[in-house]
């Protein structure tokens, strides 16, 4: 393993391509290494069904002639055919179209110095050790009164790094680590069967919540939805979960992406200052927080990362960009930029969370005589261009303040502009995945039920 956690190797590889590019004819380059290994075991009815185990190397190599670009990759990590791709990859960037947009970073917006972020537990699971987490999850689930069998459970770990080299002066290189557990549970039995999961995700294992948790959570939410109704149709307040409420967050980092921005594909487009929230709603990209899931000391381009509001007391503040996003829209990039090994660098959020309020989640439901809480949502009814929003969704029924019973075969629907303008956070934020935001309310949405 110790070998694995250097990559003094890939970093010198990154650096010849670079330098074969030059060599070639490039007026600039740039090489990206990325190196996983990861493990992973799914059981179902205490069988372990699949055991998996990944290791890999890859190298890409973006070369720039003029404002002409091309991309290469390659598995072969012994560098011995640097020149020849670097060669390749020259020969097809003078043949590509032009990019008056493409090109690298600014050298002053480079990172200069590379935060620990404690982003690497260097002690991977035996394969032992993940059957057993996922055993015991699937047990934990099971256990659950009204939970008449397992949609399956698994356990998994893994490292990746990445190594990002450039023709004007960068060098950089992290590793991080990933862990996880989930449980499918299903209760009842016939027509009559439902379904939920639960799972957790970290960085680090002392981070992840225990498997008994995770698997007993999944068992009492699927029996929690057992013999659901239909609900009649009309506009009523809508309560979403922390769970579901960060799609929320991402349908307005998807928005606000600048690659959406500058191809006029985003119902934002001309949004930028202006206030879409209430009063007091923040939402923060952080790439720098510490063990965070989406958590880099650089973006793709080299740049330094660092936190920023995304709507600040209710306005939206920035876009999410790369270089080439911030030269088409004559701004400056945010440190957004994402890629693989054959790709070229677009914009991507880190990590995304909607700031808690001050009411807890009691007090927001409270006040409603007749609402829906949301607990799942289903299909991809989400135009981003013209901002409509329609989802299936099930949950529960909300009366007079109080969670009634389950519901199923519901639809909600509106406008993000609405859903944005009419969203109030509780203050039970807590950090779990990529994308987090505590129990919201919205109003003013469509419920077509019966």
């Amino acid at each position: 393993m110790s070998s694995f956690l250097d990559q003094s190797a890939l970093s010198a590889l990154a650096e010849r391509l670079v330098d074969a590019a030059r060599r070639a004819g490039a007026d600039a380059a740039d090489a990206m290494a990325a190196r996983s290994i990861s493990l992973s075991v799914e059981v179902r009815d205490g069988t372990v069904e699949e055991s998996e185990r990944a290791e890999g190397d890859s190298m890409g190599l973006r070369v720039l002639v003029g404002r002409r670009q091309a991309v290469v990759s390659t598995n072969d990590i012994a560098g011995e055919s640097a020149t020849a791709l670097a060669e390749r990859a020259v020969a097809m960037a003078r043949v590509a179209p032009e990019d008056k947009y493409a090109g690298l970073a600014d050298s002053t917006q480079l990172a200069k110095s590379f935060p620990d972020l404690d982003l690497l537990d260097p002690e991977l699971p035996s394969v032992a050790d993940l059957e057993r987490a996922a055993k015991t999850a699937e047990a934990a689930g099971l256990a659950v009164k009204g939970v008449s069998k397992s949609g399956g459970a698994s356990a998994g770990a893994g490292i990746g790094g990445v190594v990002l080299v450039t023709s004007h002066g960068f060098s950089g290189a992290y590793l991080g680590s990933h862990h996880s557990v989930s449980m499918q549970a299903i209760a009842g039995d016939g027509t009559g069967m439902e379904r939920d999961y639960d799972f957790s995700s970290a960085l680090h294992a002392s981070d992840l919540e225990a498997p008994e948790k995770i698997g007993r959570s999944a068992g009492e939410r699927a029996v929690k939805r057992l013999n659901p109704r239909k609900v009649p149709s009309g506009r009523a307040p809508i309560v979403f979960e922390p769970r579901i409420a960060g799609s929320l967050v991402g349908h307005l980092a998807s928005a606000i992406n600048g690659s959406s921005i500058a191809r006029k594909t985003s119902f934002l487009q001309d949004k930028l200052g202006e206030k879409l929230f209430a009063d007091g709603i923040a939402i923060i990209d952080d790439p720098l927080r510490r063990r965070g899931l989406r958590s880099h000391p650089f973006d793709a381009e080299g740049i330094a990362p660092q936190r920023r509001a995304l709507v600040d007391n209710g306005v939206v503040k920035t876009w999410l960009l790369d270089c080439a996003t911030a030269r088409e829209l004559s701004l400056e990039t945010t440190g957004h930029a994402s890629r693989g090994v054959s790709s070229t660098p677009s914009p991507s959020p880190t990590n995304l969370h909607l700031e808690p309020g001050r009411a807890t989640p009691q007090a927001l439901i409270a006040d409603i005589d007749s609402g829906f809480y949301v607990t799942d949502l289903i299909g991809m009814g989400v135009n981003m261009v013209t901002g409509d929003y329609s989802r299936g969704a099930a949950g529960f029924w909300i009366e007079r303040g109080e969670i009634a019973y389950p519901v199923s075969e519901v639809t909600i629907a509106g406008h993000l502009l609405d859903v944005f303008k009419g969203l109030t956070p509780a203050n039970d934020l807590t950090f779990r995945y990529g994308t987090n935001a505590p129990t919201v309310r919205v109003e003013g949405l469509t419920v077509a039920g019966l």
